[in-house]
């Protein structure tokens, strides 16, 4: 298989997504390119002595930057990194694409460009968040600021059979976002929506959750409108650091928390590994024709490398295709420029 790393998105560019793109070329055994200026990104490997070598350059003329309106990567900038990394992927010459770049620039490309899946309204943006017992996966957490019931529906699909095929999570449950879990909490949207799933049996519907459902591993998949869902993510990465802060000056405090964090190295760096989110990598915008991955704003190296072995599985696990068989003979209302 072949991934497309966005060379010119997210904060430590083109440095930090060279260096991913070496280390998943070298440790997952895959084809890997690079879109972006490619006189850039030689000079810049060059520079820092890392060898690209075997790694193609999608030659690309301009960046999209969080200044850009979303839609200029269909027009004035179809010729930037991101743009130029979603045709090779809509054109069958690569599998998937992974960009650290805007949200909204790359939900107007994925959605034009690579297409949504035929009968699916929107795509939606998932993320893979640590539970008390594995991972949780949180949708819309940014996409689709506005949703209708039936939209969130299709959420529950998606974002089960995700937790299936790509995790290995088998009869996923199924939960959605409220606050309360009795049927009468929410507003409108919650209410109706509700009221569509308790209506499905081809998922593991298990009603309305609070939001501590995403930490205590209530459920395996907790179902939002992008508004909420991106304001829940925020708050639980926020929350995280400041845990991480706290425990670190615990440690630091005295010589005896300094011995007892040593006689629990092996655990503490595991509870810590369990908490990072660079080790999941990105946000998989779920719904398209073929995988596309948002790594988030700040990534380095290893969140690159982890957003291409997330690729990896994503890409062979048949899940557009049951995604496919699933929404077959929907329409494409919702898509307009």
């Amino acid at each position: 298989m072949k991934i497309v790393i966005d060379a010119f998105g997210g904060d430590y560019a083109p440095l930090e997504p060279i260096k991913g793109a070496v280390r998943a070329k070298s440790e997952l055994g895959c084809e890997i390119a690079l879109s972006g200026t490619e006189q850039i990104i030689r000079k810049t490997a060059a520079d820092n002595g890392i060898d690209i070598s075997g790694i193609e350059i999608l030659d690309a003329q301009s960046v999209m930057t969080y200044d850009d309106e979303p839609k200029a990567v269909l027009k004035k900038k179809n010729d930037s990194s991101m743009a130029v990394g979603l045709k090779a992927v809509a054109a069958g010459e690569a599998d998937v694409f992974i960009s650290a770049g805007s949200t909204a620039a790359l939900l107007m490309g994925s959605t034009f460009i690579v297409k949504r899946i035929k009968g699916v309204s929107r795509p939606a943006l998932g993320a893979v968040l640590p539970g008390l017992n594995g991972h949780v996966l949180l949708m819309d957490c940014g996409a689709n600021a506005e949703c209708r019931p039936e939209m969130l529906k299709q959420f529950a699909f998606m974002g089960s059979l995700y937790m299936e095929k790509v995790l290995g999570v088998k009869t996923p449950r199924v939960g959605l976002l409220n606050n309360g879990t009795e049927d009468s909490k929410g507003l409108d949207l919650q209410k109706e929506t509700n009221a569509l799933l308790k209506e499905e049996k081809e998922i593991n519907y298990v009603g309305n959750v609070e939001g501590r459902a995403l930490g205590l591993s209530e459920c395996d998949v907790v179902i939002t409108d992008g508004f909420t869902g991106n304001i829940a993510l925020k708050s639980i990465e926020g929350i995280g650091s400041a845990v991480g802060k706290k425990l670190k000056g615990a440690i630091k405090s005295s010589f005896t928390a300094k011995l007892g964090a040593l006689l629990m190295k092996k655990q503490l760096k595991d509870f810590a590994k369990s908490l990072d989110y660079s080790e999941v990598g990105g946000a998989p915008f779920i719904g398209l024709k073929a995988p596309v991955i948002k790594a988030h704003g700040n990534s380095t190296e290893k969140m690159f490398f982890s957003a291409a072995k997330q690729a990896v599985q994503w890409a062979g696990s048949g899940m557009i295709e049951a995604l496919e068989e699933k929404f077959s003979g929907g329409d494409d209302k919702e898509e307009k420029e």
